[in-house]
Parts: C-alpha cells; sequence; structure tokens
C-alpha cells in the first residue's frame, strides 16, 4: 500500500488486531439476522512521514452513514471540555459578533452551541444526517458534506470564509488527509487561525491505548506526522497543548503558510524535542506493541472467565467505539458479558457490533446488580465511577482492561 500523505510504499506493520465490523455499525433487532461486514484490522507504519494508518479496506461512506449514532453531547465531560475552549479562544484571539467561527465535525452542536451563545456567528460541516439534524435543532446551520477542498472553495465563494475553524477529533477519520487539510488553508482568512484535537500517538503506544485503532479512524497521529502533512498542504503550526481528553491528546493551532503572522511557540518546539527523544522518527519506537496489545487481551478474557466460572455477572458500561474494538479483538460475547449499559437512547436496545451484545439503559443495571461493571470509554473513567458509585452497595466493582486490568477495591 502506498502512504496516505507521501504515497511512499508502506511496508512496515504496527498492530494487527484480526478483523470486525465497523465500531459504529450497531445492529437493530431487524439486522441482527443479516451478516454484518467484517474488515481486517491492520494498522502499518511509514517509515518516511511516520504517518501510523490503517489498510485500506472500508469506505468512509459505509463508516459514517445516516445512522451514525455517536453524539458527543452525552458526555458533560467533553460538553464542559468544549465550553472551557469556546472560552478560551474567544479571549486569545478576540473573537465577537465580527468574526465567523466554523467547525469541521459539528456533530451534534456540542460546541458551537457555546459560540452561537457568546453570540458570534458560526457553521458547522456535519455529513453524517443523525447529528446533523441534532445541531439544527439547536439553530446551528449545518451544511451537510464531508469536508474537502471542494467544499471549502464553494463555501468562500458563499462569503465563508473563517476567523477560526475548530476540528476535534476527525482530523484521523479522513481517508484523504492532504484534501482535507487543504482544505484548511483556503477555508481560512489571511491571519485566521485552525485548531485540530486529536489523540497523541505518543500516548497510545505508551499507554498502551491500542482499543482508539478502528476502522473510521485511518490515521495514528504523531505532531511529527502532522507537522509534515500541513507544511505540505499550506497550513504551518505555530503553537500547541497536550489536553487530557482521550486519554492525552494534542491542541495543534495553525495558520495560512505565508500570510500568518503569530509566532512558533516554545511549547512547539519543545514538543518536537520530546517526540525525537522519545523515537517517533524511528522504526523501533513501533515495533513490539503487537506482544504488549495480546497481553491486555489475555488478562481481560482470563478475568472474565474466572469470574463465570465463579458465578459472578459481569456487565460493561457504555457502547463506544473503542470498546468494540477490545470486544471483537478479544473474542468477547454475551456469555462473558451480559450487556452493555449506555445512556444514548440511539444505542439503547440494539447490538454492539461484532459481539452482539444487546445494549440497554441504566435501569437495567439497577435491576440485575453485576458483580463487576467493566467501564469500556476508559478514558471517562471518573466521570462513569461517580456516575455508577451506586453500585457499591450491592457490592459491585468497576473494571479497567486499559492501559493494565484494574478491578475497582
Amino acid at each position: 500500500m502506498k502512504c496516505r500523505h507521501c504515497k511512499t510504499e508502506v511496508t512496515n506493520s504496527f498492530l494487527d488486531l484480526g478483523s470486525s465490523p465497523p465500531s459504529n455499525a450497531y445492529l437493530t433487532q431487524q439486522t441482527l439476522y443479516k451478516p454484518e461486514k467484517w474488515f481486517p484490522l491492520k494498522v502499518m507504519v511509514c517509515d518516511n512521514c511516520w504517518l501510523v494508518q490503517t489498510e485500506d479496506f472500508a469506505d468512509a461512506h459505509e463508516l459514517f452513514d445516516a445512522d451514525y449514532a455517536y453524539f458527543s453531547s452525552f458526555s458533560s465531560s467533553w460538553l464542559s471540555h468544549a465550553e472551557r475552549y469556546v472560552e478560551s479562544m474567544v479571549e486569545r484571539f478576540s473573537l465577537n459578533q465580527n468574526s465567523h467561527v466554523i467547525e469541521i465535525a459539528a456533530n451534534d452542536g456540542y460546541l458551537l452551541q457555546y459560540v452561537k451563545a457568546n453570540n458570534i456567528p458560526c457553521l458547522g460541516i456535519e455529513p453524517t444526517q443523525s447529528t446533523a439534524q441534532a445541531a439544527r435543532e439547536k439553530g446551528i446551520e449545518i451544511v451537510g458534506e464531508f469536508f474537502s477542498v471542494a467544499l471549502a472553495e464553494r463555501l468562500v465563494s458563499q462569503g465563508h470564509q473563517a476567523d477560526l475553524t475548530a476540528a476535534n477529533n476527525v482530523l484521523a477519520h479522513v481517508p484523504d488527509i492532504n484534501d482535507f487539510t487543504k482544505g484548511f488553508s483556503i477555508l481560512l482568512n489571511k491571519n485566521g487561525v485552525a485548531t485540530f484535537e486529536f489523540p497523541h500517538l505518543l500516548n497510545l503506544v505508551q499507554k498502551n491505548q491500542f482499543d482508539t485503532i478502528y476502522h473510521e479512524h485511518f490515521s495514528y497521529l504523531s505532531l511529527t506526522s502532522v507537522k509534515s502533512i500541513f507544511e505540505n498542504n499550506g497550513l504551518q503550526i505555530f503553537d500547541v497543548e497536550e489536553i487530557p481528553t482521550h486519554g492525552g491528546s494534542l491542541r495543534v493551532f495553525a495558520q495560512r503558510q505565508h500570510t500568518g503572522t503569530h509566532k512558533i511557540s516554545d511549547r512547539l518546539i519543545s514538543l518536537i524535542e520530546k517526540e525525537n527523544n522519545e523515537g517517533v522518527g524511528n522504526l523501533k519506537f513501533y515495533q513490539d506493541y503487537q506482544s504488549k496489545v495480546e497481553r491486555i487481551k489475555n488478562d481481560l478474557v482470563c478475568f472474565l472467565i474466572e469470574a463465570k466460572k465463579s458465578g459472578k455477572k459481569v456487565v460493561a458500561y457504555g457502547a463506544a467505539a473503542k470498546g468494540n474494538t477490545l470486544l471483537n479483538y478479544a473474542g468477547i460475547r454475551s456469555d462473558l458479558i451480559s450487556f452493555v449499559i449506555d445512556k444514548n437512547p440511539a444505542k439503547q436496545n440494539k447490538f454492539m457490533p461484532g459481539s452482539r451484545i444487546p445494549i440497554l439503559a441504566e435501569v437495567n443495571l439497577k435491576q440485575a446488580q453485576p458483580d463487576y461493571v467493566l467501564i469500556l470509554p476508559w478514558n471517562l473513567k471518573d466521570e462513569v465511577a461517580d456516575q455508577l458509585s451506586y453500585i457499591k452497595a450491592w457490592g459491585g466493582k468497576l473494571v479497567t482492561a486499559i492501559p493494565s486490568l484494574e478491578v475497582s477495591s
């Protein structure tokens, strides 16, 4: 295969997770009796630009369809994160009613609702029909398309050039990362700023966060690889922040390469040096990851089998895409995990793809009173632990599998 960014022949394997259905392809009672599409889930690394990327099997339109069920607003911690982001950007870049903010992958309006509350004109780009409709119901204007150079040019011709663009957890989701990135250099005003948030590859490797790998994520990003991609598509990174979301992410600030006026920050220089020191630009950094991942899988499966033998009941919390990666790689089915609880009504009464474990509302957790609750979205562990603190009343314990197996006392 050719590298998505630099077109170099890619031959180095990073991780092979076997095969699974797309992680957000939840099943209904009707589709439960139909075959699922399974795709290989193998990740490679380019030894030229160091972009870590999945092999091409699934088309983006198959992954992000009208029934896409990820709604950002169901996480209170994520809403707080979005609100703080807007407050910070308004202050840092002096945004006001004469500014224009555009968010790519606006989802259900979780972020732009705070821009709108500040009386700042805004526009969302969101191709998935279900989430786009939820955003429109909040009074947010949405363009229901995938972002690209062609769309950026059309928006600019319609007067939608941006002072600020936001793109949270979407850069990894695009198959044509060059076209996507170049679109921002067109969409920005001469002195506009583009921000991107994405999980940091350094954490994926060092903290064993392999379940963030799934078909909807075409790329796994280091600052080293993103810098190369941006510079080749008309953008210059001028600052970066390390933020705690999704187990440790980067927020990158970029400007148009030839017209931006922001100075390169010391934080950016320091983080590039840190990645160099950790070996991100060396194949050795990417080797032996497979064996670490296999240990995590084996520890979880052994725990679930022992719980079953002891007559203990295990359920899971959070029908997250990362949970589907873990369950399908480990071959876990409803004989070991009875059901999954999720707050999102769009997922309730459906079934996890691949494992076909039923997804239920939280009331079922209180009725079943299981011995263990496996938290699948480990990045929300603290939020979930607070929410489910009542399970202690019947002796229930919380379990996480990543970065290593941990059972609450």
